[in-house]
């Protein structure tokens, strides 16, 4: 059985079109990017390195740690975000990076200890089990290297922010992006790495100003949030 739920994947399957496109449902994702990239790059230090984007939709994060210097491969089981990835990395020039349709528990049967970086970024919350995800990406890290996770609180806060306030008030994202169960405590998302081997380094708040319309990071992890780990030896 695949780690996946169906309309999970075709939700974001029929607006793969429009993943490219920064003022489209997406723009969110162009947005932080930045910022993401910055700290990711500020721990691990990409340039040199092997890098995996777990859940890479349509490679936003992928493409830009390629331009930072890393090898970079991207999995997904949406098809359809991946042939947008493909053809954007050929449009775009970008030699260093790659996509594959496949899972990521199945590649780390194939690939154990075969990438300096791993990266899962806002897909946790849209599985049906994200503990397995984590040990799959503690079980891709080389032993010393770094698992970078994105998700959401779990708590009345980031019901009204995330999906109240940025599904159906500022309509920053579609309406339906989100389930609120599935929404991960840090205080979870943390055992799952404990137990997976990983040492949590570092965890970060990701806060929207509706009234600027800026991302930043910072401590506050109580609706969106950042985690950085490294692999035990």
């Amino acid at each position: 059985m695949l780690n996946a739920d169906p309309l999970e994947l075709a939700k974001f399957s029929e607006l793969a079109h429009r993943w490219w496109d920064p003022d489209s449902e997406f723009r969110p994702l162009h947005q932080i990017n930045p910022l993401r990239l910055d700290w990711i790059d500020g721990h691990a230090r990409l340039a040199g390195k092997r890098a995996l984007d777990v859940g890479c939709g349509g490679g936003i994060l992928s493409d830009s740690m390629a331009r930072r210097g890393a090898s970079v491969l991207g999995i997904d089981l949406a098809t359809k975000p991946l042939r947008v990835a493909q053809l954007h990395a050929m449009e775009a020039g970008t030699t260093s990076v790659e996509y594959r349709e496949v899972a990521a528990e199945a590649l780390a049967a194939e690939s154990p200890a075969g990438f300096d970086v791993v990266t899962c970024m806002e897909m946790l919350e849209h599985v049906p089990e994200p503990a397995s995800i984590v040990r799959a990406c503690a079980t891709l890290v080389k032993p010393g290297g770094w698992v970078f996770f994105s998700t959401i609180n779990r708590n009345a806060k980031a019901f009204l922010m995330a999906i109240v306030g940025a599904e159906h008030v500022l309509e920053l994202l579609p309406k339906g992006t989100h389930e609120y169960a599935r929404f991960i405590r840090p205080s979870e998302l943390a055992q799952w790495c404990r137990d997976a081997g990983l040492d949590l380094v570092d965890a970060r708040g990701l806060e929207y100003n509706p009234i600027t319309r800026r991302y930043r990071l910072s401590a506050d992890t109580s609706v969106n949030y950042l985690v950085a780990c490294r692999k035990l030896p």
